[in-house]
């Protein structure tokens, strides 16, 4: 992929980025022709706002872009964002770095920007071709668009093109590619070999469902173990979703997706890191054998689970691959997910909701967020909730009764299968872009994937992920 980014400069007309906030920027930069002419169109700077002046000849010498007055505005990461697909057929290049702009950011802002589903249609538009900023770190702009990108893929692929199988076959790419060990657990064999609950959500469809493990990286390198949902699409179960509710659920398998973008990424970049990818992938359907309400179940940790719903069968599927992944003890354990309807109704589709054992960890992740504008919001592991998701007759139920707090017991619940001491963090998230903004388009997104690389790379020695690989 070139992301429409170039090297040849040649004929590039230029692009200055301006600030809402600093007018006298305007007048030192700009002919007095030009703020004539920006003035007669209503330029005003504002962000993702443009105005493109002629030359003497009348053709295109230059564009001028707003940068607005908001956070970030002079050269954030979505300042260029989305003008690939706004500006005329052409090149382009950066006159200057705004002020305290950073030119990887920018980079990979323009890249994202340049984003489109393609599988069934291809894409009109667009044209617009920028010269790699000076001074980017083009590989790590490359690594993390590729896996921003295969993740959207996945999430927008329909559930009748995305199966187990599909998902999983994608995911054996992904391990090939990068020289790791691929293994793949399929129906039955999920059974004999003690993955109990991802055979009960998955067992009543048609397509077998399996756990992924893909292992990569030096032996005595520290572990990172990424976990990800990976229910292709949920029906609810005999608990059946209601139209509305069963309408976007091909991206139930969201989590499965940016974790495999995320390990690609790492693989990529060659952290010193011994990775290791758990996607436990089912489809929850309905059938004579589906699991049903009040049934219970065993996992592999040995615990007991009373079904008190079978829609919430994400927390059911992930305990036996967290029960799993703590097996090894990893020094950062973490796990993604489209969990819970609860965390949207707390914090909106925009906010992904952050959940962690270790406070040390949390404040690194959410440094991040912060700094990779790859916003999340943590929320309490509130002990005190936990007898919400009591059972009389079995350990723990799945569920709990109450209409409260429903973001919380279902972290609470991961939680009692992930051993004491073991750094975690539990992301639920929403996956989908319900608006279209710049480098954001309307569809599915990759939320906490950045912020995750960024975080992995500099809890394991690689300051903001940044490096030649």
């Amino acid at each position: 992929m070139d992301f429409s980014l170039i090297d040849d400069d040649a004929g590039a007309v230029p692009i200055l980025a301006l600030p809402k906030a600093d007018p006298a920027a305007w007048g030192e930069r700009t002919a007095v022709r030009e703020r004539h002419w920006a003035a007669a169109t209503g330029f005003a700077a504002d962000a993702g706002k443009l105005v493109l002046i002629p030359d003497e000849e009348g053709g295109l010498g230059r564009v001028l872009v707003g940068l607005g007055d908001g956070p970030g505005a002079a050269g954030g990461l979505w300042a260029l964002a989305g003008l690939s697909e706004t500006l005329p057929a052409g090149r382009y290049r950066l006159e200057a770095l705004p002020a305290g702009g950073d030119p990887t950011r920018l980079a990979l802002g323009w890249a994202l920007g340049t984003y489109a589903f393609t599988r069934y249609r291809e894409k009109t538009g667009g044209g617009a071709a920028l010269v790699w900023p000076r001074g980017a770190d083009r590989a790590l702009v490359e690594r993390l668009a590729e896996a921003v990108f295969l993740a959207r893929d996945l999430v927008n692929t329909p559930a009748s093109d995305m199966g187990p199988a599909e998902l999983a076959a994608e995911a054996a790419r992904v391990a090939e590619a990068q020289g790791a060990r691929y293994r793949e657990i399929v129906g039955d064999r999920l059974v004999a070999e003690n993955y109990p609950t991802i055979h009960a959500v998955g067992r009543a469809s048609v397509r077998e469902p399996r756990l992924v493990d893909i292992l990569w990286g030096e032996e005595n390198a520290p572990k990172v173990t990424l976990v990800g949902k990976g229910v292709c699409f949920d029906s609810g179960g005999l608990d059946l979703k209601t139209a509305s509710g069963m309408r976007m659920m091909k991206k139930d398998m969201a989590g499965a997706a940016i974790v495999l973008g995320l390990g690609q990424a790492i693989m990529a970049a060659r952290l010193p890191v011994r990775l290791r990818l758990l996607l436990p992938i089912v489809e929850n359907a309905v059938s004579g054998n589906a699991m049903r309400p009040l049934d219970i179940v065993r996992t592999r940790k040995g615990l007991t689970v009373e079904i008190g719903n079978t829609d919430a069968e994400g927390r059911l599927i992930l305990c036996d691959a967290l029960a799993e992944a703590s097996r090894d003890q990893p020094a950062l354990l973490v796990d993604i997910a489209t969990l819970t309807g609860a965390a949207r109704v707390a914090l909106g589709p925009e906010l992904p909701g952050l959940f962690a054992n270790d406070d040390e960890l949390a404040a690194a992740l959410a440094a991040a967020a912060t700094a990779e504008d790859d916003p999340l919001w943590r929320l309490p592991l509130w002990r005190p909730y936990r007898q919400m998701i009591d059972s009389k007759v079995a350990d723990l139920n799945n569920v709990s009764e109450s209409p409260h707090a429903g973001a919380i017991t279902a972290a609470l619940y991961l939680a009692e299968f992930v051993d004491p001491g073991i750094p975690w963090a539990h992301l639920d998230v929403m996956a989908w872009n319900p608006r279209a903004r710049p480098g954001r388009p309307e569809g599915a997104e990759a939320q906490t994937l950045r912020a995750l690389y960024a975080a992995i790379a500099g809890r394991f020695g690689i300051a903001s992920g940044r490096d030649s690989a």
